[in-house]
């Protein structure tokens, strides 16, 4: 079943690639006057740009090098480049549609149209090119989003918990020991008693066997009541056993549908994510038997990788659940897709009693690049009665 659904999603993924960058190359070959150097410039560019990605992902798991890792940079940019040349593109096919009904242009740009072209091309590198850094430099600078909630329930010994959070790193080629480096910085100065990461730690491409110092930073986290995560989808992409090996090598303990109380003043619940099916042919557990048996006197926190069926949580009486998993969109316009099927694509709810976060993500996937909504740690200080 495994094997059935890579191929099918390479095949279509690798279709949708193919036909966007036809699109793309297309516009840009005739932009260029014909016979100039700029077309023979142009077409061995494209196809370096075009191709980086693929070769980068395919000869990584042969020969790990900075030269591999290179083209996987490159081809990483380029999918993002893809995505706002496709969008220019379309809104100006659409204006000369609607030019060819309508015959609005001015005259003077019928009469230099192949000047015309030759400048809406380069103003057109010049504008995406620009959002690419600027996305790029976002994504390097992540904030700290702190939120004071008020849990009604009587905790021995305990007035407040001071928990930081994270989601959705996607350690890998991309996000290396640098962006944990920086974490464990931002995390030790806000001081956690508890530390939790909801899934998608790691990216499909981390092995590690050639990752083994990326996460050596996590070993100046040690909060007091320790550091713990739930798989998200990629944790299955990359096998879940070796992610939780991994992952406990470095101080961090993975909570595959299980309910730990924590000396006796609170409990914490961490979900299995829903890939559990598509990959193992078995449903994770319901949220009412996870919870079942538990004293629900005391705080009740979940970490759940995907922020579905938000309901489920409240009617557990769920005190704090913690997601990630939406990147809120990461690249512009996605944001909008993902607040359509999402009933909290990002941010803070209260449902019921029950508090709500999703996290935007510390690190990115895919580009290396945020158009939209910057990446965040959260600092959540509970306050109980």
């Amino acid at each position: 079943m495994k094997t059935v659904y890579w191929v099918i999603f390479l095949s279509v993924a690798l279709t949708v690639y193919s036909l966007v960058n036809l699109y793309i190359f297309y516009h840009g070959w005739q932009a260029l006057p014909s016979g100039s150097v700029w077309r023979s410039i142009y077409w061995i560019v494209f196809l370096l740009l075009a191709i980086s990605y693929i070769v980068g992902r395919f000869l990584e798991r042969l020969w790990a090098s900075p030269v591999v890792n290179l083209f996987t940079w490159i081809g990483s940019f380029w999918m993002a480049a893809m995505i706002y040349f496709l969008l220019i593109l379309f809104l100006l096919d659409l204006l000369r549609l609607f030019n060819h009904f309508l015959s609005f242009s001015p005259v003077w740009l019928r009469t230099h149209y192949v000047q015309v072209k030759l400048y809406a091309f380069f103003g057109v590198v010049a504008a995406v090119v620009l959002v690419i850094i600027v996305g790029f430099i976002n994504a390097c600078y992540p904030k700290v989003t702190t939120l004071d909630l008020k849990i009604h329930k009587r905790v021995n010994g305990l007035q407040d918990l001071n928990i930081v959070a994270a989601s959705d790193i996607h350690l890998g080629t991309l996000v290396g020991a640098r962006h944990i480096d920086k974490l464990a910085a931002m995390v030790n100065a806000l001081n956690p008693d508890i530390v939790l990461f909801a899934g998608d730690m790691l990216d499909e491409d981390m092995r590690p066997e050639r990752c083994k110092n990326i996460c050596s930073g996590l070993s100046l986290i040690q909060p007091k009541y320790g550091i713990f995560a739930v798989p998200g989808n990629h944790e299955y992409y990359v096998g879940l056993e070796r992610a939780r090996q991994y992952l406990k090598e470095h101080n961090v303990t993975l909570l595959t549908d299980s309910a730990i109380n924590i000396e006796d003043k609170f409990w914490l619940i961490g979900r299995h994510d829903m890939e559990k099916r598509r990959f193992t042919g078995e449903k994770r557990l319901e949220l009412a038997e996870l919870c079942n048996g538990i004293d629900k006197n005391l705080p009740i926190i979940l970490l759940d990788h995907q922020p579905l069926n938000l309901t489920e949580s409240a009617t557990n009486k769920v005190d704090l659940q913690i997601s990630g998993h939406t990147h809120h969109g990461q690249l512009w316009p996605f944001n909008y897709l993902t607040r359509r099927f999402y009933e909290v694509s990002h941010g803070y709810k209260l449902k019921d009693t029950t508090h709500i976060y999703v996290s935007a993500g510390y690190g990115t996937w895919g580009p290396p690049i945020r158009t939209n909504a910057r990446p965040e740690i959260v600092h959540i200080r509970l306050h109980f009665e």
